[in-house]
């Protein structure tokens, strides 16, 4: 395997755990936002999560596009 190939599956994989941790929020906020012994971690967590990785996506992508490890596309 060569190093875009996997870069790419990482990407993929770390969008994957984005949208799981929006449905997480999600289910928590459809259940209830109370925290109670049934549901004892905040949506806050899950959307916190979602915000930190999806920054992790876009500085991965720079240092990619910075390093020539994958190109732009040149026709639009």
């Amino acid at each position: 395997m060569n190093i875009p190939l996997i870069f790419k599956c990482v990407l993929v994989l770390l969008l994957l755990f984005i949208i799981f941790n929006l449905g997480r929020a999600l289910i928590i906020m459809v259940k209830g936002g109370d925290q109670t012994a049934d549901n004892p971690v905040p949506m806050s967590r899950y959307l916190g999560r979602r915000v930190i990785f999806s920054l992790l996506v876009i500085l991965l992508l720079l240092v990619a596009l910075g390093t020539g490890l994958i190109g732009l596309n040149p026709t639009p």
